[in-house]
């Protein structure tokens, strides 16, 4: 590589923006001291760099692009002692990881992918690589190795939630996570189509009710299936599984635990990090008595009135599925709904929510909660006293890092951030770099299966394989199951606003009926609607920065749009494109309402 780089990153505390570029700066210099060296120029607030803007620029005065630029970060590169603009978050990003891919022309054969921790085959441990964690990065990661040669051993040890609940091999999404939210929430979607659609489409109405215990049979059965079917394919791939839980107790050495106490050890070159997280626990006089999302779909009976405590997408989805199957529910919300996601589109779903009979208590906290035999009495922060028959307690997810013994492979403490989660680069430790992480545990990272299963699928080749492709965490999409469906990709309007400045921002929006509830009288009544809205970016030919749809089938339709968001898609090319009629998906090819117009985004007709 050629002479050291110096980056200059300019920004104010709070944004997020500045925040990521200033992360791939500082672990540039922190990887690589002798190639890059990071400066920081931050303010506390968004005023105080703005008025800073004219003075920053003047690093590059001929620079028209640096001259314009008004977003945080303002981030310049000096090499050679010369001095050059940069760009904003996503130019860092994307100069930071051209610079590291190996093979590249300027980077020489090699590159500087990941650290080279002197592999060699003959290395005289017992295996090539321990993943640590069964959950789905794991296992992927896991097949992936094998596949190309590697000799690897998975550790899976689940250790029972507070109230009991333990699973089989497949981590949290195949067991208590996804696939069962997923099954429940249909469960209520049919409820709810059969009570509000059926009889508009010519069904005699039947007297709808829902036997949560033969749900939760088929439900479980179903999970029990792919229990199997994982370990049947470790098997296959020759890959040593272990019921055990894992330990470091050294740089190369994990002492592990089966579930009837006998301590063996085992070693490896490598280890992949993927244990994930478990739910946060209810610090107050009788927390004990709430469950969490490691019990509620493996209750043995409907759970009856419902508090669920928390706001982000795991109590509103578990909150939502047990409304729609019945149960009397209330959320208790000590701020906002769903924070981080579009606050437009969030609103709509509280509307939604309430709509549908979810009584929400918004900023209030539980103090306390007593039992007295099945009845559960809660005490909330207003003074408020209520009695319910489950409480579920969904505030958050801890990386399951405690007792990982990671203090024992020298470096690594330095790689712990101060929630649990593991600091990497390129999936691994700087500071142990033959300890590698994937998934939930990942500090910065978006805690969603499919992100762990590539990430994985990438690390195995690029370690094994001759693969080269680090794991591109931009423009994920993720779709919400609340009641109303949510998927959304790239930024909020409000973080483009505020990365771009509002005056650069363009949203077009438009509110509909999709057709398959166009005859619901019930729907009509409520108010229920669809929504479609794109931010776009007008100093980049209106490019789509993100994307949100509110409807049926959220995650259906958005899945489809993130290959267009990935390649960089304009509003133009949205609009561009014929769309498929009758669907909800269309709306997007169609959008002409913008929110600046102040016109009414409600539309009728085909």
């Amino acid at each position: 590589m050629a002479g050291k780089r110096l980056l200059t990153v300019c920004g104010w505390t709070g944004c997020k923006f500045y925040q990521k570029a200033k992360g791939v700066a500082t672990a540039l210099s922190a990887l690589y001291p002798a190639d890059y060296e990071a400066r920081l120029d931050e303010s506390p607030d968004r005023d105080t760099y703005r008025g800073k803007l004219d003075a920053l620029r003047q690093k590059t005065p001929t620079d028209a692009k640096a001259q314009a630029h008004t977003a945080s970060p303002l981030v310049f590169l000096t090499e050679g002692g010369a001095t050059s603009y940069l760009g904003g978050c996503d130019d860092t990003v994307a100069w930071a990881r051209a610079r590291l891919s190996p093979s590249t022309e300027e980077n020489g054969a090699s590159g500087i992918c990941n650290q080279d921790v002197g592999f060699k085959k003959d290395h005289g441990f017992d295996y090539d690589v321990v993943v640590i964690g069964g959950g789905s990065g794991g296992l992927a990661c896991s097949k992936e190795m094998a596949k190309l040669g590697a000799k690897v051993a998975v550790l899976d040890y689940v250790k029972p939630s507070p109230q009991g609940t333990k699973w089989g091999l497949g981590g949290t999404c195949v067991n208590v996570g996804c696939i069962p939210k997923k099954l429940m929430h249909t469960a209520a979607i049919l409820g709810e189509a059969m009570r509000d659609d059926a009889a508009a489409f010519g069904w005699a109405s039947p007297d709808v009710k829902h036997n949560w215990a033969a749900m939760r049979e088929k439900v479980q059965n179903h999970i029990k299936s792919l229990n199997f079917q994982y370990r049947v394919a470790l098997r296959e791939a020759g890959i040593s599984y272990l019921n055990k839980l894992g330990e470091f107790a050294g740089p190369n050495t994990l002492k592990v635990t089966d579930k009837k106490g006998k301590v063996t050890q085992i070693t490896a070159a490598r280890f992949v990090v993927a244990v994930g997280g478990r739910p946060n626990k209810l610090d107050i006089p009788g927390g004990e008595h709430a469950i969490d999302s490691d019990d509620i779909f493996s209750l043995e009976k409907a759970p009856g009135r419902v508090l669920c405590i928390g706001a982000g997408y795991i109590a509103l989805e578990c909150g939502g599925f047990v409304n729609g199957l019945g149960s009397s529910t209330t959320a208790m919300v000590r701020s906002i709904l769903l924070r981080g996601f579009d606050r437009e589109c969030v609103d709509k779903i509280q509307k939604h929510l309430v709509a549908h009979g979810v009584n929400l208590q918004i900023g209030v906290t539980p103090t306390k909660i007593e039992k007295n035999g099945d009845v559960l009495t809660v005490h909330g922060s207003d003074g408020s006293v209520n009695e319910y028959d489950t409480v579920l307690v969904a505030t958050g997810r801890k990386a399951d890092t405690t007792g990982l013994g990671l203090d024992t492979v020298p470096g690594a403490a330095k790689d712990v951030a101060e929630n649990g989660k593991l600091k990497a680069v390129d999936e691994q430790l700087p500071h142990a770099p033959h300890v590698y992480a994937i998934g939930d545990v990942l500090d910065g990272r978006p805690e969603l299966t499919p992100v762990a299963i590539e990430a994985g699928l990438r690390l195995a080749r690029r370690l094994f394989g001759s693969g080269t492709e680090r794991m591109d965490y931009e423009n994920v999409a993720t779709t919400v199951f609340t009641p109303l469906e949510y998927g959304a990709i790239g930024l909020s309007e409000d973080e483009a606003n505020e990365s771009l400045g509002a005056e650069n921002v363009e949203c077009y929006i438009s509110e509909f009926t999709p057709l398959e509830h166009a005859l619901s009288d019930a729907r009509s009544a409520r108010g229920d609607a669809a929504f479609a809205k794109l931010v776009c970016d007008k100093t980049q030919d209106l490019k789509v920065i993100g994307f949100h749809y509110l409807g049926p089938n959220a995650g259906e339709i958005t899945q489809g749009f993130s290959v267009a968001m990935r390649k960089g898609a304009t509003y133009n090319d949205f609009l561009g494109t014929v769309g498929i009629h009758p669907t909800v998906a269309e709306e997007f090819t169609t959008l002409t309402v913008t929110k600046a117009s102040g016109a009414s985004a409600a539309k009728g007709g085909c």
